[in-house]
């Protein structure tokens, strides 16, 4: 395929004219001076592309990163240089670390002005290194003809190798600039293919294995890898465990299905690991991963995350998803007895102690019964966030999203409307405390313009409360934790959402179903007190409660 033919046209619309033939629809953000020259071009395809604008660049990240992670397409996000930037980073970097595909557009400074320090307006010291160091990928316009090939190089990275954020930046005399110009046809997708030797042996020791086990991250999720994991865990009747960031690889109502709680169970038992697609740092939580013996075959697309300090294994370097399609061509013919019985006794025991956390549970329950199998749920670094990662049934890819190990405080409601954005017809589900809630509460306009099938379940106790739990554990004494919170109603009314306060799970559970039933936003106050923390169901270096977590081989480990 080769270039369409060249036409004039401004360095804006050049821009705009390959973000269509790459297949963008949706883009967040908001206007500005340096943009104007890329702005005026989308509201001219405006029935190509949608134009989100938020109210605060930090909102436009954000949504972006919930759109790409939620719908699998790429989420684009832009705004203005120097303060805008720096506004829209937090969430570059949870994107960054949740390997997620977003592009990031920031305008930039005119070009014979950049390094100069000539003050001029959002100018900062190399904003391109800034973009650098949360990217896979950086590219600048120098010329407007150069405007298309950065562009699709953009997609190029996006859609091969690591999924994670690029960024581009258009000084505004490039988006303004005329110039004869190509669109170059749409990137297409490129995962890394694993090399044939290394998925053969890793084919032959798990078929020779007694007792193997998938360790499911990240990286399996976002190269859609949960057919071939399913058909690989059936053939070996492997348990699967899946990380924070590897749910709904696996639905969990899959027999072989668990969370990363239940690790805790299988992986002391088994003899070899195949760990697909996940960070898995063994030497460090070794406790919990691996007895003596244990062999590992890392599937990974970056190589360094299949090195030290992670115990010794086969590395093999490529998409998760090719990579498991090849090991489970490569496998041999062989009857497994099923594995069923024994993983649901760990199911049973992961059941019994993340129930025993309350009233969390009651509120994870009253959730899942509102909301379809599709239906999405964001987290938030809050209690109900935490205990979410292990204890809310993930039914369906793509259905839940979490900060990673970023931890991005006030990411959450932002994340959702992205979701929601790329999702209509789903419901999505936005859980926050009353502090992260406060990060982005201006976006309750974006919701109330924009209507969109979103449940906002803000849990209000008047507190920082896990950082004042930590406080109180520590120090014996708490600071600077308390908030002062609007009325909600009033809130969620001064921009037309319907509202609803509860204090049962019960109560939320009825709320839910009917905002789902009657479609559009609604905002529900949970009034709680203070919660027991679930840290140590989701701490891999705290020992696990009490009863011991079973041995699903019912017997000693023989490995």
């Amino acid at each position: 395929m080769g270039e369409y033919s060249p036409k004039e046209m401004t360095g804006g619309e050049a821009f705009v004219a390959q973000l269509i033939e790459e297949g963008v629809v949706d883009v967040f953000g908001i206007p500005g001076v340096q943009l104007d020259w890329a702005v005026e071009p989308l509201r001219v395809a405006a029935n190509r592309i949608n134009f989100v604008v938020t109210r605060h660049e930090q909102a436009a990240s954000y949504m972006a990163d919930g759109y790409a992670r939620t719908t699998g397409r790429e989420g684009v996000c832009m705004v203005v240089p120097g303060p805008g930037m720096l506004n829209a980073l937090a969430g570059l970097s949870t994107a960054y670390a949740c390997s997620s595909r977003v592009l990031f557009v920031a305008g930039q400074i005119p070009s014979p002005t950049i390094g100069k320090g000539f003050g001029m307006l959002h100018e900062i010291p190399d904003q391109s290194g800034i973009l650098k160091s949360l990217t896979k990928w950086h590219g600048i316009a120098r010329r407007v003809e150069d405007v298309p090939a950065i562009v699709h190089q953009a997609f190029v990275e996006l859609r091969s190798g690591h999924p994670r954020p690029v960024a581009i930046e258009l000084p505004p005399d490039i988006l303004q600039g005329r110039a004869e110009v190509s669109i170059l046809p749409r990137a297409e997708a490129a995962p890394l293919a694993p090399p044939q030797d290394a998925v053969t042996e890793a084919a032959k020791l798990l078929a020779e294995a007694r007792f193997p086990v998938i360790y499911a991250g990240g990286g399996a999720a976002a190269a859609g890898a949960g057919d071939a994991v399913k058909a690989l865990a059936e053939a070996l009747q492997a348990p699967v465990v899946m990380t924070e960031g590897g749910r709904g690889t696996l639905s969990d109502a899959h027999p072989l299905a668990l969370v990363s709680l239940g690790g805790r169970a299988v992986l002391p038992h088994a003899d070899v690991v195949l760990v697909a697609g996940s960070r898995f740092v063994d030497a460090v939580a070794k406790p919990t991963h691996s007895a003596e013996g244990t062999r590992f075959i890392y599937l990974n697309v970056a190589a360094d995350h299949m090195a030290a300090p992670r115990q010794p294994g086969l590395a093999i370097q490529g998409d998760v998803r090719l990579g498991v399609e090849g090991i489970l061509a490569a496998l041999p013919a062989r009857d497994r007895p099923s594995r069923a019985e024994q993983v649901a006794s760990v199911k049973q025991w992961c059941d019994g102690q993340i129930s025993a956390i309350q009233p969390q549970h009651g509120f994870m329950r009253a959730l899942r019964a509102s909301m379809a199998d599709d239906d999405i749920l964001v987290s938030e670094l809050t209690q109900l966030g935490y205990y979410s990662n292990i204890a809310f049934p993930i039914l369906a890819p793509r259905s839940f999203v979490t900060p990673g190990y970023q931890g991005s405080l006030g990411y959450g409601f932002n994340t959702a409307l992205g979701a929601a954005h790329g999702n209509r017809g789903r419901r999505t589900v936005s859980i926050s405390g009353d502090g992260g809630f406060g990060w982005g509460i201006q976006e309750l306009s974006t919701v109330a313009r924009d209507q969109l099938d979103i449940s906002i379940v803000v849990f209000v106790d008047g507190k920082f409360g896990n950082v004042q739990r930590i406080q109180k554990r520590t120090f014996g004494v708490e600071f600077a934790t308390d908030l002062v919170n609007p009325d909600y109603a009033t809130l969620a009314a001064a921009y037309g959402i319907p509202s609803a306060e509860v204090d049962t799970p019960e109560a939320l559970e009825e709320r839910l179903v009917a905002a789902k039933a009657k479609g559009g936003p609604m905002l529900i106050a949970v009034r709680v007190g203070e919660m027991p923390s679930p840290w140590a169901l989701i701490h891999p270096f705290v020992p696990p409660a009490s009863p011991p977590p079973p041995n699903p081989l019912g017997e000693p480990a023989a490995i």
